[in-house]
């Protein structure tokens, strides 16, 4: 399958809006992109960030909050800083910490302090 770098600049687009202590799911993206089928694609445009690049690449999950494999460490570290929420097991409490780009940030804070 070619590359298809046009929706791989569309995911990091995305990615850049998310904000410091939350995080979205592959196929939250693929949703948000219109192609709700692709979280796999999301996947390899995120495996193909380009060096240097300064999307947050941290904050992308899988569905259940697993962080990614084999960079596990280094992305529980700079969520921690974030004060992304994790659950003891180790993975995104995404019921504190999925975000919803359809929210106003304001809402989103009031939510927060509830």
């Amino acid at each position: 399958m070619p590359e298809d770098t046009t929706y791989y600049k569309q995911v990091y687009e995305i990615v850049r809006a998310i904000p410091p202590g939350r995080v979205a799911t592959y196929g939250g993206i693929a949703f948000l992109l219109g192609t709700p089928r692709r979280a796999r694609m999301v996947g390899r445009a995120m495996s193909r960030l380009p060096s240097g690049d300064t999307a947050p690449w941290h904050r992308v999950v899988n569905s259940a909050g697993r962080l990614v494999p084999g960079h596990e460490e280094l992305q529980r570290q700079l969520l921690e800083k974030e004060n992304t929420p994790l659950r003891p097991d180790g993975k995104v409490d995404l019921n504190r910490a999925l975000w919803d780009p359809y929210q106003e940030p304001e809402e989103e804070q009031a939510a927060e302090t509830e």
